[in-house]
């Protein structure tokens, strides 16, 4: 005779009750993994069960240095990619600027035209503007001084920007109302001859004497 563990066929247990054990089991298994799992893991709490048990927030932090985890692998946790026609544009424009500022700080101009006149002699000098243009500009006169009318005018336009009388020197900029021709006409009404220099810079095609 041999000696046997072989349990009796009334204690194993019946197939119902296998059957019970493995629903129970399933059962208990997705009511761990959507109270416990996914809020503690994921931070995901589709019960509320999760919050009461403070494991969401544990859940959170986790995916949180999850992600920081995978952007620093990726170097994009702290600097960004950037954009680099902004990038462009920007040095461009700081080129521009420096350039600009150069050339003001340093007296220099696009164009510079001295002229004498005579006791009575008038003259006039325009720039062909774009409307909305603007230039930049400065006149002084040695001697003496001028009767002056900056002014503008095109097919069917006309405007005076301003007029003076016994002025020696003037600057600013002048701003083009519309397009066409823009500038200044002088006059001396003194008894000598007079020098005048007219410096200009900046929106205009052409300047002449008229």
């Amino acid at each position: 005779m041999y000696n046997s563990d072989t349990p009796l066929q009334a204690e194993l247990p019946s197939s119902q009750k296998l059957i019970k054990s493995t629903i129970l089991a399933a059962i208990s298994a997705v009511v761990l993994l959507f109270t416990v799992v996914l809020p503690a893991e994921y931070g995901i709490d589709p019960t509320g069960v999760g919050n009461l048990l403070q494991l969401t927030e544990m859940g959170q932090v986790k995916q949180q240095l999850a992600d920081e985890a995978a952007a620093d692998a990726a170097g994009l946790l702290v600097t960004e990619t950037p954009d680099i026609d902004n990038v462009a544009e920007q040095a461009v424009s700081a080129t521009l600027a420096d350039t600009a500022d150069t050339a003001v700080a340093s007296g220099e101009w696009r164009d510079e035209i001295p002229f004498t006149l005579t006791p009575g002699e008038g003259l006039e000098i325009k720039m062909k503007m774009d409307s909305g243009g603007k230039a930049e500009y400065s006149w002084v006169v040695a001697g003496g001084d001028l009767n002056f009318d900056t002014h503008g005018d095109a097919a069917g336009k006309a405007i005076s920007y301003e007029k003076g009388r016994g002025v020696a020197a003037d600057e600013g900029v002048l701003e083009a109302a519309f397009t066409g021709n823009h500038g200044w006409f002088w006059r001396n009404r003194g008894d000598s001859d007079v020098e005048v220099i007219l410096r200009t810079r900046g929106d205009y095609s052409t300047i002449k004497t008229m």
